[in-house]
């Protein structure tokens, strides 16, 4: 068993949670529940972050996604190419908006033909092996190793067997805030909380030095 995370990194996992204590998930307006529909949709917002563009434009390409329907792999593939490409522009994905709607069409049939639209199945047959997950997830065209590292991290609440999980950017978070950079460490300093939100704001912490600041002030408040 791990030793008890030392007081300073609870402070500093109690300020991190309250400064940004949510999931892109919960962003993009996604209600994550073991389902298809939702499952589906962090898919997608998990392709749309994966690429390099600011996370806050991923969020809301996939929201203006789901907005204009296409919030099921068959809504998704049965859009016209030109209805993906307006809604990624609308949300503000311009830079790799024709790519992007050309893959998101792909990847809808892909998860139409090989697990019938529904995630789960390939839930299944990954049977708790997470690089098993991985490897099926990247089968979706699009979705490399980042993405489905997003994918991995976001969903771990709703299959447990995911994690924990925060990947490489949480782990680089986590030393910019002072954090135990290690696995084990962290899911000890994060013992109690959500696993998903933890991993999610320990990712906007790698990313934003005024969260990195904001969240180290608050901790020395304490």
């Amino acid at each position: 068993m791990s030793p008890r995370a030392p007081a300073s990194a609870r402070r500093i996992t109690d300020a991190l949670l309250e400064e940004c204590g949510r999931t892109y998930a919960q962003e993009a307006g996604i209600r994550l529940r073991d389902t298809p529909q939702p499952l589906y949709q962090l898919l997608v917002l998990s392709h749309l972050l994966s690429a390099r563009i600011r996370a806050s434009v991923a969020v809301a390409a996939a929201r203006t996604l789901f907005a204009h329907g296409m919030r099921t792999p068959r809504r998704m593939a049965d859009a016209t190419w030109q209805q993906r490409v307006d809604a990624l522009g609308e949300g503000g994905y311009r830079r790799y908006d024709e790519r992007t709607a050309t893959q998101l069409g792909e990847g809808a049939h892909l998860v139409l033909d090989a697990w019938g639209g529904d995630l789960r199945r390939l839930r299944r047959e990954a049977d708790g092996d997470t690089a098993v997950l991985r490897s099926g997830l990247q089968r979706v065209p699009g979705v490399g190793p980042a993405g489905a590292d997003i994918f991995v991290r976001e969903v771990q609440e709703v299959w447990p067997e995911t994690g924990p999980w925060v990947g490489e950017k949480g782990l680089r978070g986590a030393e910019r805030l002072g954090l135990p950079a290690s696995p084990d460490a962290l899911a000890d300093a994060a013992r109690g909380r959500d696993r998903a939100v933890f991993a999610a704001a320990l990712v906007r912490a790698a990313l934003d030095q005024d969260v990195v600041d904001a969240v180290r002030e608050a901790a020395r408040a304490r």
